[in-house]
């Protein structure tokens, strides 16, 4: 796990550099209707992260699995986060993920191997693993250097 926490700390701090310097314009033009700007997918890596905590540590009491899944388009749409102030959404974005490194960082071992359903059962070892992957992913449709790895 402390490879993770230390991995989505240097994603954090390293993409709200970049992020910052995205023209408002950029981040929230929509280039077809139907898809997310680049502020909607910073709307999405929040409601992810969200859940994710919502899993971290729900799992972590629960005696049985807890079933923690969303429905990412009604999330972005509900939150309107195409209508927020772009620092904002960077900075709800980063204190999500600072409070994620937090929960993951007072996690005791033997808990990373609770389990969580998401579509089926996952580790939350597993899911922090991944969720990792899952914001490297949708980063990098935001900005461009090398955040997948």
């Amino acid at each position: 796990m402390e490879k993770v926490i230390h991995e989505l700390r240097e994603l954090i701090a390293a993409s709200v550099l970049l992020l910052k310097d995205i023209p408002e314009s950029d981040f929230s033009s929509k280039p077809v209707s139907h898809r997310w700007s680049k502020k909607e997918i910073m709307g999405h890596l929040i409601d992810s992260a969200q859940n994710n905590l919502r899993r971290f540590i729900v799992s972590q009491y629960e005696s049985t699995p807890p079933h923690i899944i969303y429905q990412q388009e009604f999330w972005v749409s509900a939150n309107q986060y195409q209508k927020m102030k772009t620092s904002d959404v960077i900075e709800l974005w980063r204190l999500t993920n600072a409070q994620i490194i937090s929960v993951l960082s007072s996690m005791p071992p033997e808990k990373q191997e609770f389990l969580c359903q998401t579509n089926e059962p996952k580790t939350l070892h597993w899911l922090a693993v991944d969720y990792l992957r899952h914001t490297r992913h949708h980063l990098s449709q935001v900005v461009s250097i090398g955040l997948n790895r």
